[in-house]
């Protein structure tokens, strides 16, 4: 699993993948649209790893996953300060969706940025599948965590604080990935991280 965070965080190899092999398009100027002068053999080793072509299904994993990562990391700094201070649900909950935005979003605007790209032009590349996975992602975390009872632990030390966490998570990501597909599939999400 930290090999396919890894992968998809850090690399750009799945930018024009999909399952019938039509690239994504993408804005001008943005590195995840490739040059019409490539080399076909280029293109279809560029969607390998570790020697095996990158299905579409793994390629939705991969975005998912890499959603995911996003949207914890935010989650759970959210939910741990507003347990902390002893906040209502729904304003914990509040806070952990806007930090899961933002983590969420920074997560996949940095490796467009390190491509070459400014923070706008990845930002228009990216913001509505990224906007529509993280919005279905944070419904399914917090209503799991909600009813497992991690959002109204009376502090981050009690197990059910932990428990709701980790319930959602997988929730998050059973609920992010059908949803994935079909932004992939409709060229609304770019595979370009």
């Amino acid at each position: 699993m930290t090999t396919a965070i890894h992968h998809a965080a850090s690399s750009a190899d799945c930018c024009n993948a999909a399952a019938d092999q039509k690239p994504p398009t993408a804005a001008p100027g943005s590195s995840c649209h490739q040059s019409p002068a490539a080399p076909q053999k280029a293109h279809s080793s560029h969607h390998t790893h570790h020697g095996a072509a990158k299905s579409f299904a793994g390629l939705t994993t991969s975005a998912t996953l890499h959603c995911l990562t996003g949207c914890a990391v935010g989650e759970l700094v959210g939910l741990a300060i507003g347990v902390s201070l002893g906040w209502s649900a729904w304003a914990t909950m509040s806070l952990a969706t806007v930090l899961a935005f933002a983590s969420g979003y920074t997560l996949g605007l940095w490796p467009l940025v390190k491509q070459g790209m400014s923070w706008r032009a990845a930002f228009k590349t990216l913001w509505l599948g990224e906007t529509i996975s993280i919005a279905v992602m944070e419904l399914a975390m917090n209503f799991t965590d909600y009813h497992v009872g991690g959002v109204t632990a009376g502090s981050v030390f009690e197990p059910v604080f932990w428990m709701g966490f980790a319930v959602a998570i997988p929730a998050g990501f059973a609920a992010a990935w059908p949803v994935n597909w079909w932004l992939l599939k409709r060229s609304i999400k770019k595979p370009c991280h």
